[in-house]
């Protein structure tokens, strides 16, 4: 009976702490697939790239460009989420991850700016590894 109480209790919270923006767990499996299509319907409209240190602010058709021009030159194996979290401000939330690609390892940090339901992507910066 204590057992069921306690489940009954956390139950919720467990349930609450596990659930997400969705657009995290897209934005993730695109890029592990390297489906610049499906990541850029979640790009803000400009979206700071940062690649190997150049980093500038592009608008969202030109930053399409950019990181489809990154996954043609560096064909994507897999993506290895390592941390995901929320703003201490905000609800904005980030992930760092891992890239594996034709040409190495990239390490990723992406950083989404939540509002209601929807998330867009602010920031995305590549540093090989």
């Amino acid at each position: 009976m204590k057992n069921l109480i306690l489940v009954l209790l956390f139950a919720p919270a467990f349930a609450f702490a596990t659930q997400g923006n969705p657009g995290l767990e897209i934005i993730s499996t695109a890029l592990n697939t390297g489906d610049i299509e499906t990541l850029s319907k979640y790009f803000a409209d400009n979206v700071e790239i940062s690649i190997q240190d150049r980093e500038q602010i592009y608008p969202k058709a030109k930053a399409t460009e950019v990181l489809r021009a990154f996954f043609d030159s560096n064909k994507p194996k897999a993506f290895n989420q390592v941390h995901k979290g929320t703003s201490r401000e905000s609800s904005d939330q980030y992930c760092i991850g891992n890239l594996s690609a034709s040409t190495g390892t990239y390490r990723v940090y992406l950083y989404l700016k939540v509002s209601g339901d929807s998330a867009t992507i602010q920031e995305i910066r590549l540093d090989k590894q």
